[in-house]
């Protein structure tokens, strides 16, 4: 029996279909592009405003605490009860942490790489460049919360009553419903100096790295004409600033006993 090939599709000669050559240039092509700088920087935005929109929702929840212990405690256990979903949302922030980490350290380094003298006096540049405090300690800012990040989960997610770490003295009951009582945790955290006002500091530092990071992400994605870049760079610098301030207030209330 004879095997026709259709057009266009390369055979081996024995009725086998080898793959088009037109589908690896694609590959090839769409590799070399994200490797790119324009790639880099357009990943990095993707994830940073993916990322922020993360803190923003985090930061909303925290405030739960302000209505009370079992307010705060149905929050994070209607977040448990998710199951699959709430894993498959943890696995796509994970994804979503390190292409942004990763893709911001290769950004520096190639940086360094193309200009491995640096000035010997910072300006502002201005202007499109937007040359600032913010955007000179992106990478140190970026790994700084990356590390607190690390600890912050150990702390709370992975803290006493949470996943494989049962604990009854963490386990409370809100309207019959038996919950983890992680209000009692973040109580306890913020109960001591140290946590609450280095916990207070990496939050600043998170208000100096999203000052200058939406409005990066913005023009990498090139969703701003030059004539609106300072009025995005200014509510950039304002939702940092708001975001910053409301995982703030929190843990300082809770520290002055206002909670």
């Amino acid at each position: 029996m004879l095997h026709s090939v259709p057009s266009g599709i390369p055979s081996d000669g024995g009725g086998n279909h080898r793959p088009h050559p037109q589908a690896g240039i694609a590959a090839m092509s769409l590799s070399t592009h994200l490797n790119s700088p324009i790639g880099k920087k357009l990943i990095t935005g993707i994830t940073g405003l993916g990322l922020t929109f993360f803190v923003l929702m985090h930061m909303i929840g925290n405030l739960a605490m302000f209505s009370g212990d079992d307010a705060y405690n149905e929050y994070a256990h209607f977040l448990a009860s998710l199951g699959p979903l709430l894993y498959a949302v943890e696995v796509g922030l994970l994804l979503f942490f390190l292409a942004h980490a990763v893709n911001g350290v290769k950004i520096w380094f190639g940086k360094r790489k193309a200009r491995p003298q640096g000035y010997a006096v910072y300006r502002s540049a201005g202007g499109p460049s937007k040359q600032s405090a913010s955007s000179r300690s992106m990478i140190i800012t970026g790994i700084i919360l990356l590390v607190f990040l690390v600890f912050h989960l150990i702390s709370f997610k992975f803290g006493p009553g949470g996943p494989g770490n049962a604990d009854a003295a963490y386990v409370t009951v809100v309207d019959g419903v038996e919950m983890r009582d992680l209000a009692q945790l973040v109580r306890e955290k913020f109960a001591t100096s140290w946590y609450t006002f280095g916990y207070t500091a990496i939050m600043l530092l998170l208000i100096v790295h999203l000052r200058h990071g939406v409005w990066s992400a913005l023009q990498s994605l090139g969703a701003m004409r030059p004539s609106i870049s300072p009025i995005v760079h200014a509510i950039g610098g304002l939702l940092g600033l708001g975001i910053g301030i409301g995982f703030i207030v929190m843990p300082l209330a809770l520290y002055f006993g206002m909670i």
